[in-house]
Order: C-alpha cells, then sequence, then structure tokens
C-alpha cells in the first residue's frame, strides 16, 4: 500500500488528467455530435462529461480520504474515496437514464444525420485517448494499490468500446443509408447505466462490510501460520475503513503448557510485523489450548467424525471438555456456512444423538456456532 501522500499526490493527478481529457472530449464530440445531428455522438460526449464529473469527484474523495484521524472518527476518513466512487457512479446512472431517453425519442422520430472524415476524425482520437487513459489509470492503480483508479482505467476501457460503436454506426449509415443512430444511442446509453451499476455495487460492498478478500486473507495468515509456538488459528475478521486503514483480529492456538509472557511476546511481534509489511492493524486473542489429554482428543475426533457424517464442512475450535460426575461437557465453537444458517438446532440435535448412541459417557454440547467466513 503506497503512503498516504503518494496516494493523494497520485489520485490528483490522475484527477487532474481525467478532467482535462475528458472536458476535451466532451467538447469535440459535443460539437461534430451537434453539427451532424447524431443523437448517439451526443450521447457519447455526455459520456465524456460524466468522466469529467467523476474525475472531479475522484480528485476530492482522494483529499478528503487523507484527513487525519480525529475525536469523532477515530479510524481515519479513507471511507471518503468509496463514498467518491459512489457519488460516481449516481452521476453515471443518472446521465445513462436521461440519454436513453433522447435515444427512445430518436428512435421514433428519425432525423438524418450527416458524418463526415471530421466526425470519424474526432471520434477514432477519442478512442485513442480513451485507451492511453485506461493504460494510465491501470498502472498508477496498481501502484497505490486503488480499487478507484483501477475502476476509472476499466471505465476508460469501455468507452473505447462505446465510442467505437458510434462510429460503427456512423460508417453503415455512410456506406448503406441505414439510420441507425438513435438505436446506437440507445446502446451507448444502456453501455453507460450497466457501468453505473457495476461501479455502485463495487463501491456499496466495502461500504457494507464485505468478507476480507482471498489476497488479503492469504497477507494475514502467512504471518500466522509458521509462527512459532503457533499451532491454529479461527476467527478471522477484517475491518475496512479505506484504503490502508484496515484493522484486522484473530485467534491463534498456542500450547497451554508454554510459558505465557514468550506466548505474548511472540503475539506482539506478529502484530507489528502485520502493520510493517501490510499496512494492517493486527489485534490477535491468545488462546491456550491442552495437547497432552488423550481423552478430550479422542472426544474431540469422535465429534469430528460425526460432524463428517452431517455435512463434510463442518469444522470445530476452541474445543474444551468438563468432566462430571454423570456426565461431560463438549463445549466448543462449529464454523457454518452460510447456506447452513437457521439449521443449528437441527445440526446440534443430530450430533448429540451420535454423540449417545452408544457408550458409558453421556455427553452435553455446549455449542457456538460461528460463521465459516470468518473460518477459511
Amino acid at each position: 500500500m503506497a503512503k498516504s501522500q503518494d496516494r493523494l499526490a497520485s489520485g490528483r493527478m490522475a484527477g487532474l488528467v481525467g478532467i482535462i481529457s475528458n472536458v476535451a472530449l466532451f467538447a469535440a464530440k459535443l460539437t461534430v455530435g451537434s453539427l451532424s445531428g447524431s443523437v448517439s455522438i451526443t450521447a457519447d460526449a455526455m459520456n465524456n462529461l460524466s468522466d469529467a464529473s467523476s474525475s472531479v469527484v475522484t480528485l476530492l474523495g482522494f483529499k478528503l480520504a487523507e484527513k487525519p484521524a480525529d475525536e469523532d472518527h477515530p479510524y481515519g476518513h479513507a471511507r471518503f474515496e468509496y463514498l467518491s466512487g459512489l457519488a460516481v457512479a449516481v452521476l453515471i446512472l443518472f446521465i445513462g437514464f436521461e440519454l436513453a431517453k433522447s435515444s427512445v425519442v430518436k428512435i421514433i422520430h428519425p432525423t438524418a444525420v450527416k458524418f463526415t472524415w471530421l466526425t470519424a476524425g474526432v471520434l477514432v482520437g477519442s478512442m485513442a485517448v480513451k485507451l492511453w487513459l485506461s493504460i494510465f489509470n491501470r498502472r498508477l492503480g496498481k501502484k497505490i494499490g486503488s480499487d478507484t483508479l483501477l475502476a476509472t482505467a476499466a471505465d476508460s476501457r469501455n468507452d473505447v468500446i462505446a465510442t467505437g460503436a458510434v462510429l460503427l454506426s456512423g460508417s453503415i449509415q455512410a456506406l448503406t443509408g441505414a439510420n441507425i443512430d438513435g438505436l446506437m444511442g440507445l446502446g451507448v446509453a444502456l453501455f453507460i447505466l450497466y457501468s453505473g451499476v457495476g461501479l455502485a455495487r463495487d463501491t456499496v460492498s466495502p461500504l457494507l462490510g464485505e468478507a476480507a478478500g482471498p489476497e488479503l486473507r492469504e497477507q494475514i495468515l502467512d504471518q500466522i501460520r509458521f509462527a512459532p509456538q503457533v499451532l491454529g488459528y479461527h476467527d478471522l475478521m477484517v475491518h475496512d475503513y479505506g484504503p490502508g486503514r484496515r484493522f484486522a483480529s484473530i485467534h491463534v492456538e498456542m500450547d497451554c503448557r508454554a510459558d505465557p509472557l514468550l506466548c505474548h511476546e511472540i503475539i506482539d511481534n506478529l502484530e507489528r510485523e502485520c502493520y510493517e509489511s501490510h499496512g494492517i492493524h493486527l489485534v490477535i486473542h491468545y488462546d491456550p489450548v491442552i495437547t497432552d489429554d488423550p481423552e478430550l482428543t479422542a472426544a474431540k475426533q469422535m465429534v469430528l467424525a460425526h460432524l463428517d457424517t452431517i455435512d463434510s464442512r463442518l469444522t470445530v475450535h476452541d474445543f474444551r471438555m468438563v468432566r462430571s460426575p454423570g456426565h461431560t461437557n463438549l463445549i466448543f465453537d462449529i464454523a457454518l456456512p452460510a447456506d447452513l444458517t437457521g439449521k443449528e438446532k437441527e445440526i446440534k440435535k443430530r450430533l448429540d444423538q451420535k454423540l449417545n448412541q452408544s457408550g458409558n459417557t453421556t455427553y452435553y454440547t455446549v455449542i457456538t456456532f460461528d460463521p465459516e467466513a470468518f473460518n477459511r
């Protein structure tokens, strides 16, 4: 993850380049669209205007995201980058809807379109600029780890396709006389709407608290799984407050016989290394586990075997045993797949039945069901 000042500088540069480029393309296309009477070219021009507006919002989002943490927002303001993406999506959807309406009118009441070499030149030039913008934003987005700039790169790539469709429409009319300008304008408008929906989905998801992606999970787990004294781990939870503002917690299992001061030092080092390597604020919960009790180990293996017959995806952690004169309590957590939510009572009932089918020991289970998303 890039440093704060590097992100701001890169975001500012990308925003300014986007504003200048898209305003120039808007002016050129609006001029030729008005001269030729082409609604599809005008629609493409409005798409560039929306891109320029998006760059303004992106620029503002990067600036606000760099505000330091304060008393009311102790986790900082990095989510402004996500909010700017959502604002861009709403703007794109509005423009796409308005363009769709004007295109339908043009389909119902078609008018002649004048397609000239000037028009073709402007569209080809626009495709070249948008292709360059796509490459520019993709490289910059990868450099600083910005989903916003990567989305902007994808949008520029899509614009190349949309403008190509408009160019194809004009060429067909020039060669055959077929007036498909309204249909092509509608196609461009629908493409804009599709892009807006996709961008809205991508920006809303982290705001709602999406699960950590595979790459982020591996970054954290790589710090944990090979550490000394760590026997296992579970309950990884990641809270995303924006780029560079990620907080995570995880439980690690260590032998209860190990020196607690040594375990504490290992955990402190893991938390520090995770932040220094990946910029993730990690909090580790220490779970001491019993490793030298044959009866407990046998009971755990029995529970795992019975769970496998119920659903092979079910796993357990935090396994403990409390013995009483008349029965034995088995206390543990089960990682529950999302599609089994609501079936907790049924799973517990079936497991209890299997555990007490035979044998002289009566088992009572005390189960906590955790989302599998935290225990993959």
